[in-house]
């Protein structure tokens, strides 16, 4: 049994809604929805962008410090992700063997102000930075949860086709995609790129893998691009104060355009006339292969409700995720990891039990791959298939997994089966999940999806009548609580408050507050 993801050999369509509050993109590979993306206008993302930042802390004890860049909360820069400049020592050689100096170039942007020394990969924090020191950073991890954004003082910046390193130690180090072909095809292509670069060129890149089929004057244009960007980035911080933003990576729907759409891309629909103008200009400048596919959807229904988005949408934001074998997925999500349950449920289609378990992993194996792209899961994640006791079994249903898991763009590492037969697995994780963006915690029952039951609260309410009544003297006690606690003293628990009230010799009354959960109370003293 084989489930055919291979995204290469599909067509793909990409579909924008935009309204003044947020954009939302769906990528549709064969009619099924693969993944989901959310930006909002008061909580667009921010993994890329540069600041100019202010040291406000240091931590020797961590080998860290927090950073001021101007956001909610403090950043975290850890010393690991501190760049330190180490003199080139040997003048690399172009294709054709001839050497290359790579002298000084006035036109090439000098390093900013914020270049930190250093003298090998040991320096303690505490000899680089200082509070108050102005820092040019970038972002390279969202806020998540109560944590600040992670930052680096390394840069990249990212084009359509390549990723531009302005302080690669080692000038016109050119790195290449492993997702493009052979050794051979890479270094085709790496020297290619070097063939391209200015004489004096100082940083390095590595090579998208759209640019696999990219032409020369492409490459060049984006290389020009990516150098002047750095230049204006570095012209800004000698001028700014900090803390400052100086540079904010593109909006989703352009990004969408960078990263995503390629040569199986059939169409891009974007529902908005002002959106769609500004899309198709972006795409003529910088992405004419795909210019001619962005389109203005004008149909009568809503764009996301003609393709079924919304109801996928609904879907990704429930913990049950019905396969169509009968079998089913239980999603649960914490600070921590994610934990992926998956259970036969009503399938009984095999030959035999273990046949039934078997079919059932590999179509979960499927389906959590497609799920871990559409909810943007992170992080730590445990994979609790149906224990299969025949090692083959487990081996085909660990190499499905990670076929499925090949066409994310996201880095993962996946294990083996661990003795409890669980498969660990790692994704990295820049942005908050879809249910982060879309959800909250729910108020009544704090995330945890339980609540106290009504007989559980009047048994508290009863003991903290009892320690009031020894602490005060009031005339009354007057209990304010949801109706189904209520309900309760008036019927089951009616003897037991009589008994309380006899028992401090102080009147106990009861009123209905409906804007209560069933876990909350209070109790006036009269």
């Amino acid at each position: 049994m084989r489930f055919d993801d291979n995204k290469n050999n599909m067509s793909e369509d990409i579909l924008i809604n935009v309204t003044p509050q947020e954009t939302r993109v769906a990528v549709v590979v064969q009619g099924v929805v693969q993944e989901l993306h959310v930006e909002r206008a008061a909580m667009r993302g921010i993994v890329g962008n540069i600041y100019l930042g202010k040291v406000v802390r240091v931590l020797p004890g961590m080998q860290s410090a927090f950073i001021d860049a101007g956001l909610d909360r403090a950043a975290f820069l850890h010393v690991a992700d501190i760049w330190r400049h180490e003199p080139r020592r040997e003048s690399p050689s172009r294709p054709d063997g001839v050497p290359d100096e790579r002298a000084p170039n006035k036109s090439m942007p000098a390093q900013p102000r914020t270049t930190l020394p250093g003298n090998g990969n040991h320096e303690p924090i505490e000899r680089l930075l200082h509070e108050g020191q102005s820092l040019l950073v970038q972002i390279v991890k969202e806020p998540l949860g109560t944590k600040g954004a992670r930052l680096s003082t390394q840069m990249s910046i990212a084009g359509r086709l390549l990723v531009y390193l302005p302080q690669e130690p080692h000038a016109g180090h050119i790195g290449v995609s492993q997702r493009i072909g052979d050794e051979a095809g890479r270094e085709a292509l790496r020297n290619k790129v070097l063939r391209l670069l200015p004489p004096h060129e100082t940083g390095g890149f590595i090579v998208r893998t759209l640019a696999e089929d990219a032409s020369d004057e492409d490459l060049a244009a984006d290389i020009a691009y990516l150098r002047k960007l750095w230049d204006d980035i570095v012209q800004a911080s000698r001028t700014a104060r900090a803390p400052t933003p100086l540079y904010q990576d593109l909006g989703l729907a352009q990004r969408m355009l960078r990263d995503f759409a390629g040569e199986t891309t059939t169409t891009i629909q974007i529902d908005s006339r002002e959106s769609f103008e500004k899309l198709k200009e972006f795409a003529q400048a910088y992405t004419p292969e795909v210019a001619s596919r962005v389109t203005h959807y004008v149909g009568g229904k809503p764009l996301f409700e003609r393709y079924s988005i919304d109801a996928e949408i609904e879907r990704a934001l429930t913990r049950r995720v019905d396969l169509k074998s009968g079998g089913y997925l239980i999603l649960d999500q914490t600070e921590a990891m994610t934990t992926i349950d998956v259970n036969t449920g009503g399938f009984v289609g095999g030959r035999s039990f273990d046949d039934t378990i078997f079919k059932t992993n590999l179509e979960a194996a499927h389906a959590i791959a497609r799920q871990l792209r559409l909810r943007n899961l992170g992080g730590i994640i445990v994979l609790d298939f149906i224990d299969m006791e025949n090692h083959e079994h487990q081996q085909q249903v660990l190499a499905e997994l990670r076929r499925a898991l090949s066409n994310d763009r996201m880095k993962m590492t996946v294990t083996g089966f661990t003795q409890l037969g669980l498969v660990e697995m790692t994704r990295k994780r820049t942005r908050e999940s879809l249910a982060h963006v879309l959800c909250e915690p729910c108020p009544t029952c704090a995330g945890t999806g339980q609540l106290k039951t009504a007989q559980t609260i009047c048994y508290e309410i009863l003991r903290e009548l009892l320690r009031e009544a020894r602490q005060f003297n009031p005339r009354e006690f007057r209990v304010l609580a949801a109706q189904p606690v209520i309900d309760l003293f008036l019927e089951e628990e009616s003897q037991n408050l009589a008994m309380l009230g006899d028992f401090i010799g102080k009147p106990v009354s009861l009123q209905v507050e409906t804007l209560y959960t069933q876990e909350q109370y209070d109790i006036i003293l009269m």
